[in-house]
């Protein structure tokens, strides 16, 4: 039997407009000049320059009375007053007194995946060897590795590109990629990637020799650190084994990141704001370099004023037409413009309740003096929302008098003392990190361990968190720490 029944659901679905606006508040000042460059190619309407008045304080205001019925009441007044269309730039304290424009970093050089494909231009390979290799190539990830099967390669290359192969002659192709700068690139696994580095040093070095060995034989006994095995097996003493392990330890687990070392290419790393210290009095701007101020287009504004003042009956369909199309244009320039503007005020407004929060902090640029502070606490602050902190300190960057930061980096969890004051969980951290530090590198400290260490010190604090607080860290667990 067909049963039918009325639900009631209650959606709330977001505006292009609002959508366009999340955009603008999650980007960075790096790429919001691009994004400005987009809007100002789609919009002839908007202009780069400051504002200037230019309309006479007599001129006749456009009405619903001189245009068309079908066009919506429009004011001229509502585009090029002055209020209405202010500087986002917000020139008050907008760079620093001392206009540090220079010291803020840039990027040069080209990308990792497009310096493996200049190297294959430069090998002599056959047409389809070439489109082989730069399908693999674009198949890495960031560090370099081919992380998918190479079956599941060839059905692509069948499906989207109609090119036939099979895994043995992909493979022959891999091993091209495998040969070029920086080594280890192509490589399927850990090992793969570390053995193509080493087969690539002197094997007549005896302790280079032994490296390959351990790394093609016993890299599981390697990598889980069970050293005790290795010297039995290989019949070696730990002396030998100590300087092969050094000679493994300097190679590039990650060659795709090696792309990034400064003697390649300099990271891209712009602030958004630039915080001074003027005799212990904090000042706030924002990085506006290279981001254009913006003003509406004085010719299409003359434009629909002409269109406005003909006749009724003068006015043909084109002319029509041509109010509508500017109308949309100007409407569109002149929220973008107010967007910007909002964006550059909702930074500022976190960015002031993030330093009131941390005050001793920015003064002094000791870690220790870092509250516990979540992103609740400054939309409590500034009255936004949780969603729109989290947008503002994504990707956002603050140049200060001891460093460049990310906004995530004053952001923390935390925990009390056995004297009831509350520390920062970056504290914990640091006291692991110090404890890691100086431990006996032949016997090192379990989490256990580490856990009666801060107990000690008057943290209470489980173990699983401890655990949880090293792997944050990037701190292997203690067998992997061990050494010879």
């Amino acid at each position: 039997m067909l049963k039918l029944s009325l639900q009631q659901k209650l959606l709330q679905k977001l505006s292009p407009q609002q959508i366009q606006m999340i955009k603008l508040l999650e980007i960075p000042t790096i790429q919001l000049e691009q994004r400005i460059k987009k809007e100002m190619e789609e919009n002839p309407v908007l202009e780069e320059g400051k504002d200037e008045e230019f309309q006479d304080a007599n001129e006749e205001e456009i009405t619903e009375d001189n245009l068309e019925n079908d066009i919506d009441e429009f004011s001229l007044d509502d585009y090029i007053n002055e209020e209405d269309t202010p500087s986002y730039k917000l020139s008050a304290n907008n760079y620093s007194k001392d206009d540090k424009k220079d010291d803020i970093p840039f990027s040069i050089g080209i990308s990792f995946h497009e310096h493996l494909q200049n190297e294959i231009g430069l090998k002599n390979l056959t047409e389809k060897e070439e489109i082989l290799a730069l399908y693999l190539i674009g198949n890495l990830d960031d560090d370099g590795y081919v992380r998918r099967k190479l079956e599941a390669i060839v059905n692509d290359l069948a499906f989207s590109q109609n090119i036939v192969t099979d895994d043995e002659e992909l493979l022959e192709v891999l091993r091209i990629i495998q040969d070029l700068e920086p080594l280890g690139v192509g490589a399927r696994t850990l090992q793969e990637c570390l053995l193509i580095q080493i087969e690539n040093k002197d094997q007549n070095i005896p302790q280079i020799k032994l490296a390959r060995k351990i790394l093609k034989y016993y890299f599981d006994e390697f990598t889980k650190k069970h050293y005790e095995k290795i010297i039995t097996r290989l019949n070696i003493t730990e002396e030998e084994l100590k300087i092969s392990i050094n000679e493994i330890l300097k190679l590039n687990p990650r060659p795709g990141n090696s792309f990034n070392d400064s003697s390649i290419a300099i990271q891209t790393l712009v602030p958004d704001f630039i915080l001074d210290s003027n005799e212990g009095e904090l000042q706030l701007s924002l990085n506006a370099k290279n981001v254009p101020e913006l003003k509406l287009s004085y010719t299409y504004t003359e434009m629909l004023q002409s269109y406005s003042k003909k006749d009724k009956k003068e006015k043909t369909k084109s002319d029509k037409e041509a109010i509508t199309f500017v109308k949309q244009k100007l409407d569109s320039a002149k929220w973008f413009i107010d967007a910007i503007k909002q964006r550059q005020n909702t930074l500022l407004l976190t960015m002031n309740a993030i330093i009131e929060y941390q005050y001793k902090y920015f003064l002094e640029g000791e870690e220790s003096m870092l509250r516990p502070m979540i992103l609740k606490d400054i939309a409590e602050i500034t009255n936004l929302d949780i969603s729109t902190i989290s947008r503002v300190a994504n990707s956002k960057y603050i140049q200060t008098h001891f460093g460049i930061y990310s906004l995530k980096y004053f952001f923390s969890e935390g925990l009390q003392t056995d004297s009831g004051e509350e520390v920062s969980t970056r504290e914990i951290k640091s006291i692991l990190k110090e404890c890691i530090k100086n431990e006996e590198k032949k016997k090192p400290l379990t989490d256990d361990k580490l856990t009666d260490i801060l107990k000690e010190k008057g943290y209470q604090i489980a173990r699983r968190t401890v655990a949880k607080y090293r792997e944050q860290l990037n701190i292997p667990v203690a067998r992997l720490r061990k050494e010879l």
